[in-house]
């Protein structure tokens, strides 16, 4: 064995030494892993949470700590996170942080599922009424979703041992709570600033834990360990935005309209494409309204027709209406934060549908127009005899010369004014211009 050799066998043996002793003190420390849910509850905070508390259980951390600010989202993905919370090895801790947070609606059911429900001074929960495609539901159906949601909430409150009254009211009259009254009405465990003094106040807690079994806190020193959003995740959680969705819809829709005007300039075209399938993708994440696309689809075709018949614009404004109308009515999420607002609406298809309509225009114009470039251009114009016209010659229009043929009579001088009428292969048809033409 080498010198060489010799010394890094030597220095593997005592980072082999020193690596487990060192492992092991840093497992005596208590582990918490903290997640971050500041925005609207949908499938993307869903496979966040249940990231979390995957890593969680990897680590062995003593608990989950959530810090949780939110409007409220769709149910379905509610109870997902519910489902993930009350099955989780580790305790879960959902702290309504910081100051001037609120657990509105699905945050409401999430902070009532914990282990440990606090809050914050200064924040609010509950209004958890459900809403459907953000309209007045007749009574029965409005009955029949009411129900199932306050069941729903009422299979795991009275199991973490809440009131469970006072939760059903925040569904059923759609309620909401500051920290004190929520405390008081025993909907959360305890109101601290911090993380740090949450953790301190609950370090020997005992926690009755959903599947029945008895948990002891041990907090003391505990080590935050921040588990953030992945660059998947925050991308994702961008295109659940309808209005981020419906404008990556409607400019890669231009670009593409654009291709199809100019084409082979291909990089409208791809990237036109690319935001299209961007926001495709970010409205499959979002609860879509079917008969918005009818009005969407209806829109395109009355822009294309404007194109074909002189309706003086009719087809054109009426294609603007309905694109309008059908981007507001894209999304119908159950919380204005899930719904295209109407300043996204009014700009993005005003403007999609002014640009898409004065394109095709000036395409129908250039289409319709005489042609400017090439031989086809000399017809019509005026060109002077440089050669005797017996009846044939050369004469100069636009600074070249041509072969040229007269028509009506037999022959012409020199410098005589003729006008084309016709192109055969490379030869001018041309007609002598009378006195009555030169005038004009």
């Amino acid at each position: 064995m080498t010198r060489f050799a010799r010394v890094v066998f030597l220095l593997l043996m005592a980072i082999s030494c020193v690596l487990p002793s060192k492992l092991f003190a840093e497992s005596d420390a208590p582990v918490v892993v903290k997640l971050t849910i500041h925005d609207t509850i949908q499938p993307i905070s869903a496979d966040y949470l249940q990231r979390g508390l995957r890593e969680a259980a990897r680590l062995h951390a003593q608990a989950v700590l959530v810090s949780m600010g939110t409007p409220g989202g769709l149910l379905e993905s509610t109870r997902v996170m519910v489902e993930a919370i009350e099955n989780s090895p580790i305790p879960v801790i959902i702290f309504v942080s910081p100051t001037g947070s609120r657990a509105g609606s699905a945050g409401f059911f999430l902070l009532e599922a914990a282990d440990v429900a606090a809050m914050a001074p200064g924040t609010n929960a509950g209004a958890a009424h459900p809403i459907v495609e953000g309209r007045q539901l007749d009574p029965i159906l409005k009955e029949k979703i009411e129900n199932d949601a306050a069941a729903f909430l009422r299979s795991y409150t009275a199991r973490r041992g809440r009131n469970v009254v006072a939760a059903e009211d925040a569904v059923r009259n759609s309620k909401s709570y500051s920290d004190e009254e929520a405390l008081k009405l025993k909907l959360i465990d305890l109101i601290e600033p911090d993380d740090a003094a949450l953790l301190k106040a609950l370090d020997g807690h005992e926690l009755h834990r959903f599947d029945g079994t008895t948990q002891t806190l041990h907090l003391q020193g505990a080590t935050i360990v921040t588990t953030a959003p992945s660059p998947r995740e925050r991308l994702l959680s961008k295109l659940t935005n309808p209005d981020i969705a419906v404008l990556l819809l409607v400019l890669g829709g231009l670009l593409i309209y654009l291709e199809f005007n100019v084409p082979g300039t291909v990089v409208p075209g791809s990237i036109g494409t690319l935001l299209v399938l961007l926001g495709l993708f970010g409205l499959n994440l979002l609860p879509v309204r079917h008969t918005a696309i009818v009005l969407l689809l209806a829109a395109a075709v009355m822009m294309a027709l404007e194109t074909k018949f002189a309706s003086h614009g009719v087809l054109a404004m009426a294609g603007i209406v309905a694109l309008v109308f059908g981007l507001a009515t894209l999304v119908d999420g159950p919380i204005p934060e899930l719904r295209v607002h109407t300043a996204t609406a009014l700009g993005a298809g005003i403007g999609f549908g002014t640009i898409s309509f004065g394109l095709a225009w000036i395409a129908l114009r250039a289409r319709r127009g005489k042609i400017l470039t090439g031989p086809q251009a000399m017809i019509g114009g005026t060109a002077i005899v440089r050669t005797p016209l017996c009846p044939e010659g050369q004469v100069e229009i636009r600074g070249e010369l041509w072969q040229a043929s007269l028509r009506g009579q037999e022959s012409l001088a020199v410098g005589s004014l003729v006008s084309v009428r016709e192109l055969q292969g490379l030869v001018l048809v041309v007609e002598v211009i009378e006195p009555a033409q030169k005038a004009v």
